[in-house]
């Protein structure tokens, strides 16, 4: 109820008062001047509700997208105005500028300040895996979305991950380029994925199409509960298989995927692939 909004006057004088008592009209009896009384108080009730409904408490939101980034000046203006246009109101923004040298340092010094975007920096680079522990304990969101800064995944796509979590459908949602076909035209690059992703699934015993897409989204609670140790790339591996361990509810939904070259900045090398490996092996058990 709003503050100029007032109960009905006739509701704190009754027929005895010495002031002014509203009287009911003739041609109504009394039980109905009560029951109509009765109706505007529970009217107004309904009205409060449904505004208190509507109230938020400070710093709370339903969704925090964290970006990890490191050196993407030319890309991350593009991923910001994308999350504007698409993600619900009650988002907040976290980006970990991850010891930046490109300029993208001096960019996000430069955005107006806001409570839904915060920024964290860093003076070195201690990698993605970090970068990612660094905001999770930051964040203040239902849900935990994670988007990358270099425009390979469109982020309207990270609502379809967000959406079966607010609804209580799921606890963890992975965005799958191998839901949609034609998304990684690089045969190299799909059998990599194919291979890490079908040995992640023995060792963890989910049914996933794409372990290693990097947009993933949690329920705020459970990921902030979960330890999280790996700095780098690692942090893929290390996440699946600790909600694995949980026992949680693990969805898949399709992402559009547009591949960028080493050239273009792409940073995850072929080594990492082994590191990604010896990280199933070492959090088999959740541990």
């Amino acid at each position: 109820m709003t503050t100029d909004q007032q109960l009905p006057v006739d509701l704190f004088f009754s027929e005895s008062s010495s002031q002014a008592a509203v009287v009911p009209p003739p041609t109504r009896s009394s039980s109905e001047a009560i029951v109509e009384r009765i109706d505007e108080t529970l009217d107004l009730l309904a009205e409060a509700t449904t505004a208190a409904a509507d109230v938020r408490a400070a710093g709370v939101y339903d969704v925090t997208v964290i970006i990890p980034v490191y050196n993407e000046r030319n890309t991350l203006p593009a991923v910001l105005e994308r999350i504007v246009e698409v993600m619900p109101p009650s988002t907040e923004v976290i980006v970990v500028d991850d010891g930046s040298t490109d300029g993208t340092e001096h960019f996000l010094r430069g955005l107006p300040p806001s409570d839904a975007l915060k920024v964290i920096h860093r003076r070195n680079n201690y990698g993605k895996g970090s970068a990612i522990r660094l905001a999770v304990r930051h964040s203040r969101g239902r849900v935990i979305a994670i988007q990358d800064a270099d425009l390979e995944y469109d982020p309207a796509d990270l609502l379809g991950a967000i959406w079966p979590i607010l609804e209580g459908k799921a606890d963890a949602v992975y965005g799958s380029r191998y839901r949609r076909r034609g998304q990684d035209p690089s045969w190299v690059h799909c059998a990599g994925n194919w291979g890490l992703t079908k040995l992640s699934n023995a060792l963890s015993g989910l049914r996933l199409t794409d372990m290693e897409t990097c947009q993933k989204a949690f329920r705020g609670d459970l990921l902030r509960a979960i330890p999280l140790q790996e700095p780098r790339f690692g942090f893929e591996p290390e996440i699946t298989a600790k909600i694995a361990a949980l026992g949680v509810t693990v969805m898949e939904v399709p992402v559009s995927y547009q591949p960028r070259s080493v050239q273009e900045g792409k940073k995850i090398r072929f080594g990492d692939a082994f590191n990604a490996i010896a990280c199933m092996w070492k959090y088999r058990r959740g541990g």
